[in-house]
């Protein structure tokens, strides 16, 4: 299998730069390269790839063709064959990935036989213009959402820098997965390093013992909270490696237990997510020695199923009787690039309790995978695995007190040992422990065999979405690459492959204490003259109300943070929380700051220099609107980083706007899933923003992701028993940006949703 490329221009020589930057820290990409005056440079990197382009034909049939996908700059282009091994190939698809472009991974879906991860394209001022493409794994299929994310960069920081109305009109328009042959010219846009996603189709489709992956890149490694826990961890014994702790903080009266273990495996955080994640039997088989008979019951959405499995007694001399159980999966991959699996206890009627059998309640677990920073050097990934159970209390503290009790023997410990078998699994199969390095060669052929091929601007008007409709006949034939009907197989491996971010010239920036105008007397800012209908706890036993948040649970980034990846204790935020709203409706609410029960719309409201509303728009049944409102006692000065936000394009908002979520109290496997690692919320949900008079509105549509939508529903079950806190800022990634600093932060406390009020 060949190692991913990247191949310099002859045209730039020795001026490519071979070290390279990680992605954006804890939360994506960066931001495409500043010249001298904060000029644009021209884009570096091209990303390329194989994919499989998901649709129905004018003929109604579902398809899912094998395509090579080819990302320049703004400009995408898909072919039916590699542009580098076939020299003047056309591509079938061509355009831009403007800035209204949205990319959403969907998760997992069973194509055929096989399970493949889609990522759903559409726009989102018109979210009937819409197409899909799959990969072979998760982590592929985030390292293309990156590679669209700079894209869309791209096309945004060429309308920041100015042009023709004209241009910036075309620039609107995207490429369009239903789009025909257009008019097309030479391309001479000095692109200087090429990044291979993926490998070709005799490896896509190839049967797999292993998975091959490079995951990370040079960068910053992340904590693993930015949220402060009260969890405390404690060894109580190893096994094979493995270390098994147990939590000693204060749980007075609970009747169950957290305890985990703990290793390092020599494989990346994605393979070791497909090998969990995979119910063959024949690989299972090889590293679970318990419950390894599953089988798939439902598949409800790409992250979410039920399975049916069973323990077999002859294989286990503690079990007198057989004994089966059901339980549910979600999974979800954090924007650090952390794999988390929830796993539930279950009950579905597909699965009756079977004659023979006694029907087991398994314990609730959580697996989370961490990737670990490596040395450039290094021939191997690793990353950190935890498996975390609760258990009876009773039968851990009999077992703690004398290690003869029957633990041992039962089906947590047996749980615990996973990890054991897992990680020499791993070990037995180098395939899976190899790790691709990423290499820089001189160009040796003409840039006319490397899809040389430019945009007229003035006939580019196609999108990135719709996959259904009139394809062409020549495109919809495929006998170049088919999946074999006869035996209805197609296995897909997992693919080495790398990203370098684009490195930034640095600018001034503002100091924190120049985000809001000192030299202004401050507006003195009365809570008692805000009223939310969500009201303001009056102590800390008070429920179904608001409060104000521990500031110093919250790390930050430091002063030096992109030296020594070093964070800090929040402060006292910048804006103060006024009011909160909580609303249900038939639909979400848009726009509500401008509704008259809106505090910005009170008399005190509109005295005030600035008020920040965000309004989490929460998918259910009704729909729900949890509004905070924010107000600054100054203006908010011309040349800090939150003026830019406030008055800057949509796209530069989504790249800054964070939340650090913490729940502080509550079911421990509601906050395995909802984290402590701080959001980029424009990254990974739809942001819509409102910018009048004296505030800007940031609505946040939850449901816009799927997996989003599975977590909220999860909190959602749990809500009444929850205290939350939120905190909000701006993600600095520039030295002159930092320190960061919390923009506001809040606690919820034990909400009730009958109490939401209807608008």
């Amino acid at each position: 299998m060949a190692s991913p490329m990247v191949e310099k221009s002859p045209r730039e020589g020795s001026s490519v730069e071979e070290s390279s930057e990680s992605l954006g820290g804890e939360c994506g990409p960066s931001s495409p390269p500043l010249g001298r005056g904060g000029e644009l440079r021209k884009p570096k990197f091209e990303y390329f790839g194989w994919v499989y382009h998901l649709g129905v034909n004018k003929f109604g049939h579902v398809f899912c063709h094998l395509r090579f996908l080819f990302i320049r700059g703004k400009y995408v282009e898909m072919y039916k064959r590699d542009p580098h091994e076939n020299p003047g190939i056309s591509p079938i698809r061509r355009g831009v990935a403007g800035h209204t472009l949205m990319v959403e991974e969907v998760g997992r879906r069973k194509v055929g036989i096989v399970d493949l991860y889609v990522l759903r394209f559409y726009n989102r001022l018109d979210e009937s213009k819409k197409g899909e493409i799959a990969c072979g794994t998760a982590g592929e299929a985030h390292k293309w959402m990156e590679a669209f994310d700079l894209a869309k960069q791209e096309a945004e920081y060429e309308l920041i820098r100015g042009g023709s109305a004209g241009h910036k009109l075309i620039m609107e328009a995207e490429i369009n997965l239903e789009g025909h042959q257009h008019r097309v010219r030479r391309y001479a846009y000095g692109l200087r390093k090429l990044i291979r996603i993926g490998q070709g189709p005799e490896t896509l489709l190839r049967q797999s013992s292993g998975l091959l992956v490079d995951d990370r890149v040079d960068g910053y490694v992340e904590p693993d909270s930015d949220a402060i826990e009260d969890h405390k961890w404690k060894c109580v014994c190893t096994i094979s490696g493995i270390r098994i702790f147990e939590d000693v903080a204060d749980t007075k009266g609970d009747k169950r237990v957290l305890v985990k273990s703990v290793g390092v495996i020599s494989a990346s955080a994605d393979t070791v997510f497909e090998v969990l994640l995979s119910i063959e039997p024949s690989k299972r088989y090889e590293w679970d020695i318990l419950t390894s008979d599953l089988e798939l019951v439902e598949s409800l959405d790409g992250h979410y199923d039920v399975l049916y499995g069973t323990y077999d007694s002859k294989y286990y001399s503690w079990l007198h009787k057989k004994r089966d159980f059901v339980f549910s999966r979600q999974w979800f991959r954090g924007q650090d690039g952390t794999y988390t699996i929830l796993q539930f206890p279950a009950i579905h009627k597909r699965r009756p309790q079977r004659s023979g059998y006694k029907r087991k309640k398994i314990n609730p677990s959580t697996w989370a995978i961490r990737s670990l920073s490596m040395s450039a050097a290094s021939d191997s990934a690793s990353c950190l695995l935890t498996h975390t159970l609760e258990i009876k209390s009773s039968s851990w503290q009999r077992w703690r007190k004398n290690r003869g009790t029957k633990f041992e023997k039962s089906i947590p410990f047996a749980l615990l040992c996973q990890m054991a078998g897992l990680k020499e699994y791993i070990g037995a199969n180098p395939a899976l422990t190899f790790k691709f390095h990423t290499t820089v060669i001189d160009s040796k052929t003409s840039n006319r065999n490397v899809s040389n091929v430019a945009y007229d601007n003035s006939v580019v008007a196609d999108e990135f979405y719709d996959a259904t409709a009139d394809l062409s006949d020549d495109e919809d034939s495929d006998d170049d690459i088919e999946i074999s009907k006869k035996d209805q197989k197609v296995k897909l491996k997992n693919v080495a492959w790398a990203l370098a971010s684009l490195s930034l010239k640095h600018t001034s920036g503002p100091d924190v204490n120049k985000e809001l105008v000192s030299t202004v007397p401050p507006v003195p800012i009365y809570p008692s003259l805000f009223h939310g209908s969500l009201h303001q706890g009056r102590d800390d036993n008070d429920t179904n109300c608001w409060s104000s948040a521990d500031d110093t649970g919250f790390m930050i980034r430091g002063k030096t943070y992109l030296k020594d990846n070093s964070k800090v204790m929040g402060g006292d935020p910048l804006l103060k929380v006024i009011a909160v709203d909580w609303i249900k409706n038939d639909y979400l609410i848009d726009k509500v700051a401008l509704r008259p029960f809106s505090v910005v719309q009170s008399e005190a409201g509109r005295k005030l220099p600035f008020i920040l509303v965000v309004n989490l728009q929460i998918p259910a049944k009704p729909n729900y609107n949890m509004v905070f409102y924010y107000a600054a006692e100054r203006p908010v000065s011309k040349d800090s980083l939150l003026r830019k936000f406030v008055d800057g394009t949509d796209m530069f908002r989504d790249s800054r706007f964070k939340l650090i979520p913490s729940i502080v109290k509550g079911y421990w496997m509601v906050k395995r899933a909802v984290g402590s690692k701080a959001c980029l919320f424009g990254k990974a949900v739809t942001c819509r923003y409102l910018r009048q008079d004296n505030f800007l509105e940031i609505d946040v549509d939850i449901g816009s992701s799927s997996v989003a939508r599975s977590v909220i529903g999860l909190v959602l079950g749990y809500v009444t028993s929850l205290v939350v806190d939120l905190a909000i800022l701006l993600e600095a990634k520039e030295e002159d940006e930092l320190p960061e600093h919390l923009l506001g932060t809040i606690r919820l406390n034990y909400v009730r949703l009958d109490s939401a009020m209807e608008v």
